[in-house]
């Protein structure tokens, strides 16, 4: 049957190939000749130069293509454009086949592939009368449009080779029913070759097996189970109990009794024994053993849970080892995972620089200290290091340091594995002591420079450490040190924000007498935020208290906030109330936002609250911008949050600021803050509100003992945001040092005003300053009787420093200028700025206010 079908299928391949090359002979022939006469037909040059050859050309192309059966007859000038083409479409376009030689007066015929399949395409000139060539003619033809002969001849042949086929299944099928019956399905050959094949898997497989026959002889013994049970050439013949086998297996033969997996110790090997009868299913009466050595599968087993638990505790060192961004905490999540699964101890110990973020020297010859970062293990009474302690030195590069080390400890190289036995051979002894008997030491480097060192011990794990462990160690601190390192760098850059944002914030409170000053400023821990406050002492006794908080975090925050802290200073110097100052900063703000915008960097949305306290009135001004409302805790000790408006946040725009004036009784506490101290990942505001409430509850508490207590209550630990917190015990100023005067308008009453000051100030012990504050008042009184309006007001003040005041009711605040030599006025207000510390105006609802300010010569107890 084989070789009719290969018969069949070489007479059907020598036909497709004849055909296939009688056919592209047939195709070449038959594009040249109908090429060549149609170029060489009467009438074709002269088309070719006529001024349509399309219109003459095409019809003739077409009827010679369908009578010759070709793909096309294309008719092009020497250009290569198109004349004539079934497709009409294509007319008058560049034909793509090259004609160059065509063009020389050859012809030329080329087989190529179409989209149709295998075609002939012959190209030829057309020759004018003088020689010359007029154009060319290219004709194509598909090998599938010649390729008849096969087509015909191959139902013959399949029709010959089913027959052939048919007769020889029925003479191989009478043939094969004779040989079966004679030789019983198997002849010699077979019977040899598969006596061969069973006789060299039997002795080739790596399973013992021995058989016995009925008398309890044991009939075959394979090479796997001499080397099993250590067995002599001559076992095979000899009776099971004389052949030299262990007695369980000698016992399970001799019985007939059949068993399943008994594990058998004989010599140092594990045998699994199973036992058969070969009777069951028809055969010989006998046995049969099989014996598999589990020793080897068991260490095999063993080595793969012991890769597993690795690829267990990598993985489990990829989630758990970098979780923050905190050195001492990622070395710490190195000790945690290692210890006790991988070692009894493991310690981490980093360079100094690491801890504070800083970079390593690269160079050979840098060494750097190491200072114990971490430690893990079974107990906690090792004689190891603890945490905090200096380690010793190290280089800093790679090449320096060499590779990890692994070193089982003894007497002999105790000195040589640690390093600090020569500093600390007390502590070295008391660890081998201990039980230690093998460390390795894995350096923890990224990019090149040594961070620091990974320390695994082994005490009570009777295992040393092998080439395969270190491997492992190696992965596991190579995850870690990249880890520390970038837990290092944003230490770096935390603390460069962190320095940043406290450059920006005010190092100190102003001395004045209005208010105690407590304040508390924590960054957040992931990183710095534009959380500020603000004390700024104003004329005549009254403080301007400031807290705000700009939106986002990071270095554009805190330089935006010391953008805004900069401007409350500026604006607080011209005196303003508070709901217009936070109008100004809210105009800032937006153009701030309008300059991020164009630069497409963040924009600078903040909240804001300012309040001014004046100490003589013992009132509070307060106006807030989006920010959270502030605590009054009056002496008493009741708590009260005051109905003020909220206001939007700066760089909203388009609402106005609203101030609410409030009674603040001597004795008083105000309690300003951020949202951050309230407002937590685990907590909303309104419970954060009732906290502070609660830590404020006590009376008599000094300010620094509020700041206190409320971040005890509201802080379990580091915040997610920063904090700000302001508080202010308040005091008003004795009204003994207060004097106020209602001046009449004319200049007559300037003098007894100036009377009766000189006489105030005698009685406060002020005589030295009498001259200078007569002068001073003489020239604001002036101007406010001469140029200013009803009423008029002198108010003298004495604090630390001594304020006088002159109200009148205009709005229109003189300026300080250089009098000319001939000019009768002018000078009045240099003068005053020649003689007081400050001065300035202040504009009220009813007018303005000017005032001076001066040292007193004698400062008046609180």
């Amino acid at each position: 049957m084989v070789l009719v079908v290969l018969l069949a299928v070489a007479a059907a391949v020598a036909l497709v190939l004849q055909a296939q090359r009688d056919s592209t002979q047939e195709a070449r022939h038959r594009t040249l000749s109908v090429a060549q006469t149609f170029a060489n037909a009467p009438g074709t040059a002269a088309a070719l130069d006529g001024p349509d050859p399309t219109a003459v050309l095409q019809p003739r192309a077409e009827a010679v293509r369908k009578a010759a059966g070709v793909a096309y007859v294309v008719v092009s000038n020497t250009h290569g454009i198109r004349y004539t083409h079934p497709n009409p479409h294509l007319i008058g376009k560049h034909i793509l086949r090259p004609y160059q030689k065509a063009l020389q007066g050859i012809p030329v015929t080329t087989e190529l592939s179409a989209s149709v399949g295998p075609a002939v395409d012959s190209t030829v000139p057309v020759f004018r009368s003088d020689g010359s060539v007029a154009g060319i003619v290219g004709v194509e033809i598909t090998l599938g449009d010649v390729n008849q002969f096969a087509g015909r001849q191959m139902p013959v042949i399949l029709g010959s080779a089913a027959g052939a086929l048919l007769l020889a299944v029925g003479g191989s099928a009478l043939v094969n029913r004779r040989l079966s019956r004679q030789t019983r399905g198997l002849g010699p050959a077979e019977m040899t070759r598969m006596y061969e094949h069973h006789d060299a898997v039997l002795h080739s497989v790596r399973e013992g097996v021995l058989i016995a026959d009925g008398q309890r002889r044991l009939v075959l013994v394979n090479d796997e189970a001499r080397r099993l049970l250590g067995l002599p050439p001559e076992a095979e013949g000899q009776p099971v109990a004389e052949a030299g086998l262990h007695p369980r297996i000698a016992e399970l033969l001799e019985a007939g009794w059949p068993a399943t997996d008994e594990v058998l110790l004989v010599g140092e090997r594990l045998l699994a024994v199973n036992v058969r009868p070969t009777g069951d299913g028809g055969g010989p009466p006998g046995m049969v053993a099989t014996l598999r050595d589990t020793t080897e599968l068991l260490a095999v087993t063993g080595r793969a849970e012991t890769v597993r638990e690795r690829l267990l505790l990598v993985y489990e060192a990829g989630v758990r080892i970098g979780t923050t961004l905190d050195v001492t905490r990622t070395a710490e999540e190195l000790t945690q995972v290692a210890a006790p699964r991988f070692s009894d101890f493991a310690t981490v110990d980093l360079a100094e620089a690491v801890f504070r973020g800083e970079e390593l020297g690269e160079s050979d010859g840098t060494v750097v200290q190491m200072r114990r970062a971490a430690l893990a293990g079974l107990r906690d009474d090792h004689p190891l290091y603890p945490v905090g302690r200096v380690t010793g030195i190290v280089p800093t590069s790679i090449g320096s340091l060499g590779g990890s080390d692994r070193h089982r400890l003894s007497e002999a190289d105790l000195g040589t594995v640690l390093r600090w036995q020569r500093r600390d051979p007390e502590r070295a002894e008391r660890v081998l002591a201990y039980g230690f008997h093998s460390v390795l030491s894995v350096p923890l480097h990224a990019r090149g420079v040594v961070l620091g060192m990974a320390n695994f011990w082994r005490s009570e794990n009777p295992a040393a450490f092998d080439e395969d462990d270190e491997a492992f160690a190696q992965e596991l601190t190579a995850r870690a040190a990249v880890c520390v390192d970038n837990a290092r760098r944003y230490t770096r850059e935390h603390q460069t924000a962190v320095t940043l944002q406290r450059s920006l914030l005010p190092g100190g409170v102003p001395e004045q007498n209005a208010l105690d000053i407590a304040h508390r400023y924590l960054p957040a821990q992931a990183g710095v935020g534009g959380d500020w406050f603000d004390v700024i002492r104003l004329p005549g006794a009254r403080v301007a208290l400031v807290v705000g908080d700009v939106v986002g975090h990071g270095l554009h925050a805190a330089a935006t906030m010391g953008r805004l802290r900069t401007a409350v200073h500026n604006f607080a110097t011209l005196d303003l109330p508070a709901e217009e100052l936070l109008a100004h900063l809210d105009e800032l703000v937006t153009r701030i936002d309008q300059e991020s915008t164009a630069d497409r960097t963040e924009i600078a949305g903040a909240t804001c609250l300012y309040a001014i306290y004046d100490s003589v009135a013992g009132q509070c001004s307060l106006s807030r911008a989006g920010h959270p409302c502030p605590a009054l805790v009056l002496p008493d000790g009741s708590i009260h949050f005051p109905d003020s408006p909220a206001g939007v946040p700066l760089g909203v725009g388009g609402l106005p600021f609203e101030a609410v004036e409030l009674d603040v009784p001597e004795g008083s506490r105000l309690v300003l803050y951020t949202d951050g101290l309230l407002e937590t990942r685990d907590r909303d505001i309104d419970d954060g509100m009732e906290l502070l409430r609660q830590s404020l509850g006590r009376a008599g508490r000094t300010p620094e003992e509020t700041c206190t207590q409320v971040l005890a209550t509201l802080l379990t630990g580091p915040p997610d945001d920063d904090v700000a917190l302001l508080v202010a015990g308040t005091h008003v100023l004795d009204p003994s040092r207060v004097a106020v005067w209602d001046v009449e308008r004319a200049p007559a009453a300037v003098a007894p005003i100036r009377r009766e000051v000189a006489d105030r100030l005698s009685a406060w012990h002020l005589d030295e300053d009498a001259f200078v504050t007569e002068l001073i008042l003489s020239e604001l009184l002036t101007n406010a009787v001469r140029y200013g309006t009803e009423p008029v007001r002198v108010r003298l003040l004495y604090d630390r420093t001594l304020v006088c005041e002159v109200s009148d009711g205009s709005s229109t605040s003189p300026h300080l200028r250089y009098a000319a030599m001939t000019d009768e006025g002018g000078r009045g207000l240099f003068l005053v700025a020649q003689l007081a510390d400050r001065w300035g105006t202040r504009y009220t609802d009813t007018g303005k206010v000017i005032w001076s300010e001066q040292t007193p010569s004698r400062t008046p107890d609180r």
